[in-house]
């Protein structure tokens, strides 16, 4: 299933990822390179980082007519520009996961409820389209931020946070992270 552009509200729109908006992309990691490396942890730091996001953005526009991945770029409605990136991946802690969830906003999006709006739009949407999909979130535990917006996800949709930390490899380290599933069935 091709990757839908999805409404969110009034302040954003979800449009599946295109290499074109690349630019601002980069303008956006600059803004705010540490939460640009806390969103994609393999992110290496200054040219080389363009050279991968620019990599991960043709490979997403690539993934955007099949199934094992969606990705969208967060869109202002008031001028249509870079707002974030949200997903859905296929980076899996769980043999029985359907996707993880990722996200990144731009610093000056923040504390809008942007990501928590997005998540919405992308599991009303999955929700309508699959008999049932197990969603993965990881947070690093010491992810304030990240912990509160997937709190409040988990609230929201049922999910629950698992016992203890999962190890994730990172940069040739263990990293630990918590992990969080939701489980979308069709219909609720």
């Amino acid at each position: 299933m091709q990757t839908p552009e999805l409404a969110v509200n009034e302040q954003v729109i979800l449009r599946p990822i295109n290499r074109r908006i690349l630019p601002e992309v980069m303008k956006a990691y600059l803004e705010d390179p540490e939460a640009a490396k806390s969103a994609l942890p393999w992110l290496k730091e200054g040219e080389e980082a363009r050279s991968q996001i620019a990599d991960l953005m043709i490979d997403l526009e690539i993934h955007r007519n099949g199934d094992s991945i969606h990705f969208w770029a967060i869109h202002s409605m008031d001028d249509n520009s870079f707002v974030g990136m949200i997903g859905l991946g296929d980076e899996l802690q769980l043999a029985a996961s359907a996707y993880n969830l990722g996200y990144w906003v731009k610093k000056s999006w923040r504390k809008k409820g942007i990501a928590k709006s997005c998540v919405d739009a992308i599991f009303e949407w999955q929700s309508q389209r699959s008999e049932q999909s197990l969603i993965e979130i990881t947070v690093h535990p010491h992810n304030n931020a990240g912990l509160a917006t997937c709190k409040s996800i988990c609230q929201k949709w049922k999910g629950m946070a698992i016992e203890g930390f999962i190890p994730i490899e990172i940069d040739n380290r263990t990293i630990p992270h918590v992990l969080h599933l939701i489980q979308l069935n069709r219909g609720d």
